[in-house]
């Protein structure tokens, strides 16, 4: 087996094909801690039980919408769509779920999002490193034609960039096909000691030499920006006291 033949196989065997799932959740007014209240004593014990692992779970630092937001792993996209079907078919959920709404329901929202690791991710787990950390939610949208080309600055030079600048990369994700935004998007996750450390590493890492030479030559291949007018968002967040990824 040639060298670059064995590269090749064990960056296969590497992949991660597993399916994930972004869930957004907005709670009913002066609902929230109820809503936490459950998936810390109930749901994400009755995920596990039916073969979802759980990675996070966030609440935004700046939470007006009363948003709760987490991250599955399943086998597949049709195992997690059979996971919550047996779920919410549970006559344990199904009683949880009753009591807990005796006095309305505790979801107003749901916005749900597949995806896929991109093939420069590191490996995606839950990890306890610091209770301390916050986190990053950052979503890109790309120009037309220009997802492969800001993967390709992603790959060779910004993750390292990232981290050269004390950010510390969790995971990045596409969004999985025949899903609206598939074609263009990127999110990704980071941690941080703090949010001002986080604005004081992005601050460095915009004026390092290195990122300006990349960014521009880029930018002239692709005969402009990678991504849209106001196609970079941000998310600061905090995980609960109930997350697996701390």
């Amino acid at each position: 087996m040639t060298a670059a033949l064995f590269a090749s196989t064990a960056l296969a065997a590497d992949k991660d094909t597993r399916c994930y799932e972004l869930r957004i959740y907005y709670a009913a007014p002066g609902r929230l801690d109820a809503l936490n209240a459950r998936f810390r004593d109930h749901t994400v014990k009755l995920f596990e039980k039916h073969g979802m692992q759980n990675l996070g779970y966030w609440m935004p630092q700046d939470n007006t919408n009363s948003r709760l937001i987490y991250l599955l792993a399943y086998p597949s996209r049709e195992a997690g769509e059979k996971a919550f079907r047996a779920f919410g078919a549970d006559p344990e959920w199904k009683k949880v779920q009753k009591a807990s709404e005796a006095n309305g329901q505790l979801v107003a929202k749901i916005d749900s999002v597949f995806l896929e690791a991109t093939d420069y991710s590191p490996a995606i787990k839950s990890t306890t490193a610091d209770p301390s950390r916050v986190f990053e939610l950052r979503t890109y949208t790309t120009t037309p034609g220009n997802l492969g080309p800001l993967d390709s600055r992603f790959r060779d030079h910004t993750i390292k960039l990232f981290e050269k600048h004390g950010m510390q990369n969790i995971g990045y994700w596409h969004y999985m096909p025949k899903q609206r935004g598939a074609e263009n998007t990127l999110i990704y996750l980071l941690a941080h000691k703090s949010k001002a450390t986080a604005e004081e590493s992005f601050k460095d890492f915009r004026e390092d030499p290195d990122w300006i030479a990349v960014r521009k030559a880029s930018e002239e291949k692709a005969g402009g920006s990678l991504t849209t007018t106001n196609g970079v968002k941000s998310l600061f967040m905090n995980p609960t006291d109930y997350s697996q990824m701390k």
